[in-house]
């Protein structure tokens, strides 16, 4: 049965006399299938027509306004969409013979999210590059807003499993799509009766795999792309990449496509801390910006198209240096003759014990989009004065009503990048707490209020439905044996900062081999690393070429 136009997401689009016919065309032979697509000429009536929109329950998935709008203009247009309907992607429209004076008054507007993009307005059939572009905005839009529409896995719960969270997390990150249902529904019968009645929440089936009762994030993870184990008890790897984040993802990547057989393991899905974020506006040749998610994503195909195989649910918790390296991962064993150290950081925790009761339950470490989509409308935190934590708050700013990054330091200088400080202001819904910290919080079930300590020592108690930790970082490499030196914070040493003493022949490990010749580290477990995208990849591709250094055959 085909969707009604009320059932469809809007694309509004708003131009001139000049401009109506040809925007029309363009945008109704492309998406009048899936969308429903209005055009209005001219400023007056736009948002009022918007507001009705909004009104009837329609969203509104991208709105475009042609750049020579008389009256409030395009920006004055976009401005008070951005208002009511959030969400929505807003894009400026500019005629080809107006570019040159157009960039100049978007310029600054772009810098500071008043609008995501600009796009010329095609001046012939088949402007490839034009739809691009509306199609990763739409993308984007469906991903951040909406479950997927299409059966994928199912997941059944009460709403009081928490693990839900991180299965959901996963299950995003991965493109999988999935749908939830309750213990009652038909879809959750069918289920039962794979497993049992009796059998404790939550349940996952997925693509023929055999139904998972009392579900976790490394449960499912580990279910969908195989084990290690299926390479063959003979099977050495030339290089083991443990951690699937950028460093990890660039090193399979070159690896894999320079003949290396590669293998990556994860405990979680592809991406890293970055492919939690909701979008890198930062990262060379993405200049809309790319969320951690699809750069992963990416990446990941990237690197399986060359030859790599990437496992997850797969936690190392061993090394053992011994000829061959023997990498362990709970029950299994890999041989490498070389190993890169890609694990990334974690997140601090807060260590509030009232807060970490309710962690899948309103309380979130990072902040997955899939948790993201339930905050419309409501009022959420955000712990943390880094990047990650300002990329969560733009993003959450499209969904939720209000939204508070709170802070310990004096602003949110000293941490964020300046790009994100100036989006941040001038978002009237999102507001700093600088000075304070988080110290209490509770909840029937689910996060219903925390409480904050400020500078001057007094507490309040506010309302909260969500509560996004993003505290920094510590490393993640217990498992290393004391032979691979660490710093005094436990991130690990490479070249010349290994101590001297440990230099083979008096000469200094390569750049980024550690003080175990064969054992490389690259991005954010690194010590001294610059704990961003562009150098974790530059680092992970660069160790490719160290690695092929250490497997060359000696000079006779």
């Amino acid at each position: 049965m085909s969707e009604s136009p009320r059932q469809k997401p809007v694309i509004l689009v708003v131009a001139t006399a000049t401009s109506r016919d040809g925007l029309e065309d363009e945008f109704r032979s492309r998406y009048a299938r899936d969308y429903d697509v209005r055009t209005l000429q001219g400023t007056e009536g736009a948002v009022a027509d918007a507001r009705a929109l909004v009104a009837a329950g329609r969203r509104i998935a991208l709105a475009a306004a042609d750049h020579t709008l008389d009256g409030i203009g395009a920006l004055g247009l976009l401005d008070q969409l951005r208002v009511l309907t959030p969400s929505s992607r807003r894009i400026a429209l500019v005629p080809s013979g107006t570019f040159r004076g157009a960039l100049e008054e978007l310029r600054p507007a772009l810098a500071v999210g008043r609008v995501d993009t600009y796009l010329l307005i095609p001046q012939g059939p088949r402007d490839e590059e034009f739809h691009t572009a509306i199609t990763e905005y739409l993308s984007e839009w469906a991903s951040t807003t909406s479950t997927p529409e299409v059966v994928g896995v199912r997941i059944v719960d009460d709403g009081t499993q928490s693990e839900v969270a991180g299965i959901r997390d996963f299950l995003d990150r991965m493109a999988l799509p999935w749908t939830r249902y309750r213990p009652d529904s038909p879809e959750a019968q069918e289920l039962f009766a794979d497993v049992g009645q009796e059998a404790p929440l939550p349940l996952v089936s997925s693509y023929g795999r055999p139904t998972i009762a009392r579900a976790t994030e490394r449960l499912v993870a580990s279910s969908f792309y195989g084990s290690p184990a299926d390479l063959g008890d003979d099977y050495v790897a030339d290089l083991v990449v443990v951690g699937a984040g950028p460093a990890g993802l660039a090193a399979a990547v070159y690896g894999a496509s320079e003949g290396l057989r590669t293998v990556v393991l994860d405990p979680e899905a592809v991406g890293g801390q970055a492919g939690t974020s909701s979008m890198i506006r930062n990262y060379l040749g993405f200049p809309r910006g790319v969320s951690g998610m699809r750069l992963a994503f990416r990446a990941r195909l990237q690197a399986t198209r060359f030859g790599a195989r990437i496992f997850t649910g797969r936690a190392v918790d061993g090394l053992r240096l011994d000829g061959l390296h023997e990498v362990s991962y709970g029950d299994g064993v890999l041989r490498a003759r070389s190993v890169l150290i890609a694990c990334g950081v974690r997140y601090r925790r807060l260590a509030v014990p009232s807060l970490e009761a309710l962690v899948g339950t309103g309380v979130y470490y990072g902040a997955a989009t899939s948790v993201a989509r339930e905050m419309e409308g409501r009022d959420v935190f955000i712990v943390g004065g880094g990047n990650s934590a300002g990329q969560a708050a733009v993003h959450l700013s499209r969904l939720a009503r209000t939204v508070t990054i709170v802070v310990r330091r004096a602003s949110l200088a000293e941490t964020m990048s300046s790009y994100l400080i100036e989006e941040i202001s001038t978002h009237v819904d999102v507001s700093v707490r600088t000075g304070s910290r988080v110290i209490d919080g509770g909840g029937e079930g689910h996060l219903e209020w925390i409480c904050l300590e400020g500078p001057d020592g007094r507490t309040e108690r506010v309302p909260a439905d969500g509560l996004f930790l993003l505290l920094g970082a510590e490393p993640g490499c217990d498992w290393l044996p004391d032979e691979v030196r660490r710093d005094a914070r436990g991130f690990v040493l490479t070249g010349r900062d290994v101590p001297k003493e440990l230099w083979p022949g008096g000469r200094p490990p390569a750049p980024l081999e550690t003080s175990v010749p064969g054992i490389f580290a690259a991005g954010d477990i690194r010590s001294g690393s610059m704990k961003r995208v562009a150098s974790a990849s530059g680092e992970g591709a660069g160790a490719v070429a160290q690695v092929h250094s250490h497997l060359a055959p000696a000079p006779d």
